[in-house]
């Protein structure tokens, strides 16, 4: 099978074998028939599919969707951008538990130029190894970018998560959590490095921010395709992973020309956004 990995998947482009969904230690025989059963379970007793996502980006998605499980299907998103102060609030105290999150991080971002910033996340669940977290850290020095990263405990496998020696991260702010939503839209942040988790995806997309992609595991690998071969607004950071690589990816994606084509695509992307919450025309079909 390795052999294949890069070879393309009909009628699912942009993807090839190596995007698909997959679970570490999980075969794929099983993964498969679970997904199935999921379907096959959707089409006998649902009325339809909710997707938190929108046409912009996902016309075609859905209409496949529908047309395999012959039931309508929904947009309702970005569902993210309809919630109440409130209710966003509310999550901000569950993760303020759970982490710790450093809101003085948007006073550091304050003093840094517009899109100058690369904001780096492996969200609240992925697990990296120290190999690779001490090869993040080398590449962020040597690009001479300035970041913030979210270094969250038990983000590294095994240890808590500790810069190697000698690293100079004097450029960057390292903090436990981070108020995502409120960093994305700061106007300091023009690159995100993301694990892309869909909420992480959907949040950057939004904010007209373009990514650096380091899928993890699930559904990542086919958000991550989407991202830089069907959106154009990012990179993909590759299966080898070495400090010099990190440094010239952030470079390209912060200071180069192909970056700031990324950053136009994603910026009219993040109007589109914009028009489907404002018309509110989603929900209302749902409704």
């Amino acid at each position: 099978m390795s052999e294949r990995l890069d070879e393309a998947v009909p009628e699912l482009e942009p993807l090839r074998v190596r995007d698909l969904i997959r679970v570490d230690g999980c075969e794929t025989e099983a993964l498969c028939g679970f997904i199935a059963r999921v379907a096959d379970a959707m089409r006998d007793s649902a009325s339809g599919v909710v997707v938190n996502t929108f046409d912009a980006i996902e016309a075609s998605e859905l209409g496949k969707i529908e047309a395999e499980l012959s039931k309508p299907t929904f947009a309702v998103g970005p569902l993210h951008k309809l919630t109440t102060a409130r209710t966003a609030a509310e999550q901000y105290r569950h993760f303020v538990r759970l982490y710790g999150p450093d809101r003085a991080c948007l006073a550091w971002l304050d003093a840094h130029p517009p899109r100058s910033v690369l904001y780096v996340s492996l969200g609240s669940v992925a697990c990296i190894d120290h190999d690779m977290f001490d090869e993040m850290a080398w590449g962020l020095a040597a690009s001479g970018v300035p970041f913030l990263w979210v270094n969250r405990p038990g983000s590294v496998r095994g240890c808590m998560p500790a810069l190697p020696y000698g690293v100079d991260v004097s450029r960057g702010k390292i903090v436990p959590w981070a108020p995502q939503r409120d960093v994305l839209a700061h106007p300091a942040i023009g690159g995100f490095w993301t694990h892309c988790g869909w909420n992480s995806t959907l949040e950057s997309v939004c904010e007209g921010v373009p990514m650096l992609a380091r899928p993890c595991f699930a559904d990542q690998t086919v958000n991550a395709r989407y991202v830089t071969h069907q959106w154009g607004v990012g990179l993909e950071l590759g299966e080898v992973f070495d400090r010099d690589r990190v440094a010239v990816a952030v470079r390209k994606l912060m200071v180069g020309e192909e970056g700031a084509a990324m950053r136009e695509t994603a910026r009219r992307l993040k109007i589109q956004a914009n028009q489907c919450v404002a018309a509110t025309l989603a929900i209302d079909n749902l409704t």
